[in-house]
């Protein structure tokens, strides 16, 4: 299986076939990655993304969508929609487990090499950023088990307090 690795980065300037956005269900935007991602990426990625709401209402939470990636240097943009923390819940944490696993199937399905994750859900919607890291890291690995097609898993952690998460769980110094 391949090794997984976190770095410290900006996710929208990774030359990777997929970056995965923190979106919400709107697909349209808001704060944090899933701003920094559309802003980059430019009015293409909206209009990929209003497309996809018109067709189907948005995005559930605990699933995901794909697109291209505008300008960004990655081939797609897969949109995949986290729970907002309301406590220790297992429905919750089932929830962001399925958004890294709805992912990881839209990127075998799209013949994807390489993905980059962000903390899915850590940002405004309030998870727990250690426990996020643990649901991330085991769906991730577990996902990989038996699909051996994607070659390359990068966690991007935009903060200092989750680089240091993932380099523990993940054993890098």
């Amino acid at each position: 299986m391949i090794p997984l690795e976190c770095i410290q980065a900006d996710i929208t300037t990774l030359e990777v076939d997929a970056i995965v956005n923190a979106a919400n269900t709107s697909l349209l935007g808001g704060g944090g990655v899933d701003g920094a991602i559309h802003r980059k990426a430019g009015p293409q990625l909206l209009e990929e993304c209003r497309a996809i709401r018109n067709r189907q209402g948005g995005c559930p939470t605990g699933e995901a969508v794909i697109t291209g990636a505008g300008r960004l240097p990655a081939k797609f943009v897969i949109h995949a929609v986290g729970p907002v923390w309301q406590g220790t819940n297992p429905k919750t944490e089932a929830l962001l487990a399925s958004a890294y696993r709805h992912s990881l199937e839209l990127a075998v399905a799209n013949h994807v090499k390489s993905i980059a994750f962000p903390n899915i859900s850590t940002g405004i919607y309030g998870f727990p950023k250690p426990r996020a890291a643990e649901i991330a890291v085991a769906e991730v690995t577990r996902f990989l088990e038996t699909n051996s097609s994607i070659e390359q898993v990068l966690f991007v952690c935009f903060d200092e307090e989750n680089f240091d998460i993932y380099k523990a769980m993940l054993g890098q110094s």
